[in-house]
């Protein structure tokens, strides 16, 4: 019989992307842009969406917090970062919010 896995989910995505105003690609030196895809529990409301917000954008490196809220269901989150982020930390900063990374 297979075992559901409990443990928490991250998916991250690594892009490459040009930095620099003003240049082309080809002229810009490339940085790394991940995109991370994390589920919430727990959210209701616009205030769980801000905390959740403050604890992972505090995190080193990320950029942008977007929060997909299902009041009373798991909520998609999408986290942008310069580097892939540290599961630990993640969990860390979504505990801290007080809710769970599903």
């Amino acid at each position: 019989m297979n075992q559901p896995d409990t443990a928490p989910q991250t998916r991250q995505n690594t892009t490459p992307t040009p930095t620099g105003a003003g240049t082309t690609p080809e002229e810009a030196p490339m940085s790394q842009t991940v995109h991370t895809e994390i589920t919430v529990a727990g959210m209701t409301c616009g205030h769980c969406s801000a905390a959740v917000t403050e604890e992972l954008t505090a995190l080193p490196g990320v950029t942008d917090v977007a929060v997909d809220l299902h009041p009373g269901e798991d909520s998609p989150v999408t986290i942008t970062s310069e580097a892939p982020l540290d599961r630990t930390a993640v969990v860390a900063a979504i505990t801290e919010a007080g809710y769970t990374l599903r």
